[in-house]
């Protein structure tokens, strides 16, 4: 970190960054969205055309997509709203809970392509493997192309990840609805289009999971993943001067933006010799270098201070 900068100004530089990069993944998101939108309106006519379940699947899969983008964009959008007197870290979380709808829809998708599939697999029904194996060449080119966009990404952003989960997800269909076009066209054997529509669903599944668990770490203030506190913690100790670190508090706002809090004790002889802005520039700067946490608070007490918090905790 730049010892000119004091540490509310160097926080004002990381929150630019961060807005630059959410401008930039709206971009892409927007993008996405007009390509699964054409995607989509082509997949009903083939799975009409082609009467493919798995290319139905597919195409419903693709509806919950252009929502999931949607949903994306609008909790980009608010994310990116100043903080107010009640939202004092502004409003980042409402990527996080786009991440929850996102995983949700992801579950109902699954169900919903599981009981179509057993259904299908008791009584096949006639499936036209040549448009079955054209309408998913072309959505399986505009999903890698979707794919390419989102991960040209380095931002990090939970929300644009489960947009790019859900497209994965599609191109797998894809994949899929294509080898069943051409399991039918070679063998006649009609039942490969509702298993391909029950392997989408198993595909999609774990991947719901995982944004799931990735939004509940999130919400619940656990410490972020890969974090060691206790390495934290011995890095705060090695800064000179200081005696004690307690109330060591870590969290995620929202997907790459980790925060941190603590009260650190120096001895009153560093504090008179260093000051307090010192102090608190090389605590903000090892934060920052060692585990890349821009976002942190220290409450820095002289010893004698820590001396009478004990004496109020013992009465």
């Amino acid at each position: 970190m730049d010892s000119n900068l004091s540490p509310r100004a160097y926080a004002g530089v990381v929150g630019h960054g961060h807005a630059h990069g959410r401008a930039a993944d709206r971009a892409r998101l927007r993008l996405v969205l007009a390509i699964t939108l054409a995607v989509l309106l082509v997949e009903l006519v083939g799975a009409w055309v082609a009467g493919s379940l798995a290319l139905l699947a597919d195409a419903g899969h693709m509806a919950t997509d252009a929502l999931a983008v949607v949903v994306a964009l609008a909790a980009s959008y608010v994310a990116s709203r100043r903080a107010g007197p009640r939202s004092t870290f502004g409003l980042h979380r409402a990527e996080i809970l786009a991440v929850v709808a996102n995983g949700l829809v992801l579950l109902g998708v699954c169900a919903a392509l599981v009981y179509a599939g057993f259904e299908r697999l008791q009584d096949p029904t006639e499936v036209h493997a040549t448009p079955l194996i054209g309408f998913a060449l072309v959505g399986l080119a505009a999903n890698a192309v979707s794919l390419l966009v989102l991960q040209r990404s380095d931002t990090g952003s939970m929300n644009l990840r489960a947009a790019a989960t859900e497209v994965f997800a599609d191109l797998l269909g894809s994949v899929l609805a294509l080898a069943a076009g051409v399991v039918i066209a070679t063998t006649g054997w009609l039942r490969a289009d509702p298993i391909a529509s029950l392997l989408i669903a198993a595909l999609i599944l774990p991947r719901a999971m995982v944004l799931l668990r990735d939004a509940a770490v999130v919400l619940l203030e656990l410490s972020p993943p890969g974090l060691d506190l206790g390495a934290v913690q011995r890095e705060l100790m090695a800064v000179d001067g200081v005696t004690e670190v307690h109330d060591l508090h870590a969290w995620t706002i929202t997907s790459g933006l980790p925060s941190l809090s603590a009260h650190v004790t120096v001895t009153d002889a560093c504090l008179a010799q260093r000051g307090v802005g010192p102090v608190l520039d090389e605590l903000c700067a090892r934060m920052s270098d060692r585990f890349g946490i821009d976002h942190a608070t220290f409450q820095v007490e002289p010893a004698t201070h820590r001396s009478h918090e004990d004496l109020g905790e013992l009465h």
